[in-house]
């Protein structure tokens, strides 16, 4: 197993890596509609803070895989054989998510985030022996993983009272583990097929926030309780979730990944982009469910049910996006926008009101882009 070159043209996702991500979104699918069945009950807190642990488990193993195919995707059979094996674990911790949310029960959720992560071992120690430059970082990784992992397990065994204190700990060392693996002769990762993977995973949570609206709408038309406000509803809940997808392609990210430190800035603060638009997802199902009048929380609530992952999704990817790039209004329409959508809530159709904010910054990023061609006209002339 040897590297793949950083600078190699022409670098696309391939199948096993979409079909990667297709397994993945399962859990993902999963935490969406426990948090979006949790949330329409009222337990509130409890769902929250089960959906932020569950989806880090899903989305650390995601990117930990992503980054390493970037560097190292041989695609030999026993690659191939190894990722097919996290592919597995994902799907064992699609299935304890149920009884994670319900009982708070992180068994089975935990038996398949090993998996995942002692095959990403296995992975590594391939890469330490088929590629002596960067042999030091492959082992370090390795290393890493492993300690983390026996703390993954023994935490399982602690009261429940230290169980966040325990989690929070360990997060921060899985963390610290590529900042630390890689802070010598770092692994050659492809710029534009990072941006891509990540790109081509945000696409599918959406998808997957779509679907989970759809099935909500899908169960009010059933029940015979919804009226004439869900057809409009629905229409704005797509006008949000395009317009979350413009938003985040409005400028291609590959060129933000020049070092290290911006890489893993980049790459952890996607946590927050696609817990937020997973959760965007949840959040009009629980909309759609106050409409029909299953919900047992006020109007107030259910607007924050979309409107706090929306404000997370925009800040995260206004930060992460456009930050280091520009500066002056435009830079300022997606924070302002996102404070405008936290107070949605108490305008009684939160949904609708969103949905007329996102398409606004959508037409003014649309301008934007349209100007800064224009302005670069004369100098590709004269050059």
């Amino acid at each position: 197993m040897t590297s793949r070159s950083s600078g190699e043209r022409h670098r696309a996702a391939t199948p096993l890596e979409l079909f990667f991500d297709l397994c993945f979104v399962v859990a993902v699918a999963q935490a969406g509609s426990k948090l979006h069945h949790a949330l329409a009950e009222n337990h509130i807190g409890h769902g929250l803070l089960s959906y932020v642990t569950v989806f880090f488990a899903i989305w650390w193993a995601w990117m930990n895989f992503t980054w390493f195919a970037s560097a190292y995707d041989t695609d030999d059979g026993v690659y191939r054989v190894t990722t097919l094996v996290q592919i597995a674990g994902a799907l064992i911790v699609a299935a304890g998510v149920p009884r994670a949310f319900d009982a708070t029960d992180f068994g089975v959720v935990t038996f398949g985030y090993v998996l995942m992560r002692f095959a990403m071992i296995f992975q590594w120690l391939r890469a330490a022996h088929g590629d002596p430059t960067h042999r030091p970082v492959a082992l370090r990784y390795a290393l890493g993983i492993f300690l983390v992992q026996i703390g993954w397990v023994f935490l399982l065994a602690v009261p429940e009272r230290v169980f966040l204190l325990g989690f929070a700990f360990l997060v921060v060392c899985e963390l610290a583990v590529p900042a630390w693996a890689e802070r010598k002769n770092p692994t050659p990762w492809h710029p534009h097929h990072i941006a891509e993977r990540y790109g081509l995973f945000t696409l599918i949570v959406l998808g997957e926030s779509v679907l989970a609206a759809t099935l909500a709408i899908q169960a009010a038309l059933d029940s015979g309780q919804a009226g004439a406000g869900l057809f409009t509803l629905a229409g704005a809940g797509l006008v949000i979730v395009f317009s979350m997808w413009w938003i985040y392609f409005d400028r291609p990210a590959h060129a933000l990944l020049t070092s290290l430190n911006t890489a893993l800035r980049w790459g952890y603060g996607h946590y927050l982009v696609l817990a937020s638009a997973a959760g965007v997802g949840a959040g009009l199902a629980v909309s759609v469910d106050y409409d029909a009048h299953k919900a047992h929380i006020s109007g107030t609530v259910a607007g924050f049910a979309t409107a706090v992952p929306v404000a997370v999704f925009l800040l995260s990817v206004w930060f992460l996006q456009v930050c280091p790039t520009m500066r002056g209004p435009i830079a300022a329409a997606m924070p302002v926008t996102a404070g405008l959508v936290l107070a949605t809530p108490f305008t009684g159709a939160p949904v609708h009101v969103i949905a007329v904010l996102l398409a606004a910054l959508v037409a003014v990023l649309v301008l934007d882009g349209r100007r800064g061609s224009r302005l670069a006209e004369p100098d590709s002339v004269s050059d």
